[in-house]
């Protein structure tokens, strides 16, 4: 009996479960893509886009970006670590599917570069075309000892 592209790519998933999936590149976080991320969620709290309040009144000094434009980020951050092409070979797509846990440690203030982390913690057939990957995303900020969160990233893999 053939195995499906799906269930070839679990075997490659599997053998890597518990892996390091390695680090992206680094992206510096601007007071411009966090006014933007505002504009467009409507999230105009002073700690992230008024930089004077924010020096005069937030225990950071400075405006931060907003946990979730940090989240958000995690597809431009994980886009740099490298995948094994062959464990993709014949997908139609991906998808966001979600996350099981989501922590919002450190702030990231204007101006620091941030980058990701990934292990692979968990892979499962959901049904003969698609995989449901868990990756454990760990964004960290450049000089800083505490990363910024840390999440379970849920998604599903479609094959052909």
């Amino acid at each position: 009996m053939l195995m499906s592209k799906a269930e070839d790519a679990l075997k490659l998933f599997e053998a890597a479960v518990g892996q390091s999936e390695g680090t992206g590149e680094w992206l510096e976080v601007t007071q411009d893509r966090i006014n933007a991320f505002a504009d467009v969620t409507e999230d105009h709290q002073f700690i992230h886009v008024d930089p004077k309040l924010a020096s005069e009144l937030s225990p950071w000094g400075v405006t931060i970006a907003h946990g979730f434009l940090t989240l958000s980020l995690l597809v431009k951050l994980a886009e740099s670590i490298p995948q094994p092409a062959e464990r993709f070979d014949g997908v139609v797509m991906g998808v966001n599917y979600g996350f099981e846990k989501v922590r919002f440690i450190n702030a990231v203030k204007v101006g620091s570069k941030i980058r990701c982390s990934s292990v692979l913690a968990a892979v499962e057939l959901k049904d003969p075309n698609t995989l449901q990957t868990t990756r454990t995303m760990t964004v960290e900020i450049d000089g800083e000892s505490k990363p910024a969160l840390v999440a379970d990233w849920l998604t599903r893999i479609v094959y052909g």
